[in-house]
């Protein structure tokens, strides 16, 4: 029989987005946008981000989750490439008209099954060698199969480019990966959570978070920060580029946040990782130029409504500066986030209830 809700505890009036609704309880992330805080299991971002690697912060977040120590969790990552680099013939045999997006879930799609813990190192480690091999085939080059003896960072930059990484990049990238693990309940992160809820495996849990961050309002924003970075092209062209506009009501892109109220705690993480890549990229100095000129223009535009720097904005700067190409903005943050879509998948079956809301019916009544 199909269960119906009690009308009494249903709102007439349903928040649009679900805005302040709770919708799950966890341990893994707090965000606090009235403060400007992003807390990872009693941690602030700034205390982990630049200052522990990639395996220790995921090692942090997974406690309790998947029992493993850093280094061992960098072994079993190293591993788990290895293993990843087998379904590289099934990326070189797919359509040509698939995007380095769809084959990277192509390839998590033929994973074997493992246990949810095995799943969730598998499916981390497997998400680089994914995103490098999709790189280099779709640029008409061959794929590098992984060295499991490096970190992450370290191994997927050398799989993208088939030269050995500075360690200034390697560390810029590092401190970029810690800063996206895991952010409250975003939209790819709650879809993640309700297909656990189901009793899906892992896989499908994150096959689902996947493509919800395709989607331009929730993963697409750091590529269009460059685009508007170039299309000033000066510092002397900000003020009058960035009036233009907001007189045309455009948004500004890295800019503003749904959550935060003041500047978001991950932007000045990867601000500070700026200066790691040394002072001769002209793009971060103009950067640095547009950013005060939006804030003031924004300051005086919009007077009643706090918009503030946001993580895509120096996200952008930072991944272009490392040599990121833009088109791999969003496979990047997937592959940075699924630590924490892996997390919350395990928190979720551990609950065991079926996430399934009511909706308010406000079609036509038969006669």
């Amino acid at each position: 029989m199909t269960e119906v809700p009690n009308p009494a505890h249903m709102t007439q009036d349903p928040i649009a987005g679900l805005e302040g609704i709770v919708a799950a309880t966890t341990s893994l992330s707090d965000v606090d946008g009235e403060e400007g805080l992003l807390i990872l299991r009693g941690c602030k971002i700034e205390d982990l981000a630049g200052e522990v690697p990639f395996e220790q912060a995921v090692a942090h977040l997974w406690q309790g989750l998947v029992d493993t120590d850093p280094h061992a969790l960098r072994l079993a990552f190293g591993e788990a490439r290895i293993a990843a680099f087998a379904l590289v013939p099934l990326l070189e045999s797919a359509p040509e008209k698939l995007s380095i997006y769809e084959r990277m879930q192509l390839g998590l799609s033929a994973l074997p099954q493992n246990t949810e813990r095995d799943a969730a190192i598998a499916i981390t480690g497997a998400l680089p060698v994914l995103l490098a091999a999709s790189y280099r085939l779709a640029s008409g080059q061959r794929a590098l199969a992984p060295d499991s003896s490096l970190p992450a960072a370290a191994d997927l930059l050398r799989m993208l480019t088939g030269e050995t990484p500075p360690a200034s990049r390697v560390d810029a990238l590092d401190r970029y990966l810690v800063t996206i693990l895991d952010h409250g309940l975003n939209a790819s992160t709650f879809t993640a959570r309700v297909i656990a809820s189901t009793q899906a495996d892992m896989k499908h849990a994150l096959l689902g978070a996947m493509g919800a961050l395709s989607g331009p309002l929730h993963g697409g924003a750091p590529g269009p920060v460059l685009d508007m970075i170039d299309a000033i092209g000066a510092p002397e062209n900000a003020e009058t580029w960035i009036s233009g506009a907001l007189a045309r009501k455009e948004r500004l892109m890295g800019f503003g946040h749904r959550i935060y109220r003041t500047r978001d705690p991950r932007a000045d993480v990867l601000k500070a990782g700026l200066r790691l890549l040394g002072n001769d990229n002209p793009k971060v100095g103009l950067a640095e130029d547009i950013e005060r000129a939006a804030l003031a223009a924004l300051k005086k535009a919009k007077p009643d409504r706090p918009l503030d720097t946001n993580v895509e904005f120096y996200t952008a700067v930072l991944l272009d500066a490392i040599g990121i190409d833009r088109s791999l903005f969003t496979p990047l943050f997937a592959t940075g986030r699924t630590p924490g879509w892996c997390a919350h998948v395990l928190e979720q079956q551990r609950n065991g209830k079926l996430i399934r809301p009511a909706s308010h019916y406000v079609g036509p009544m038969p006669e």
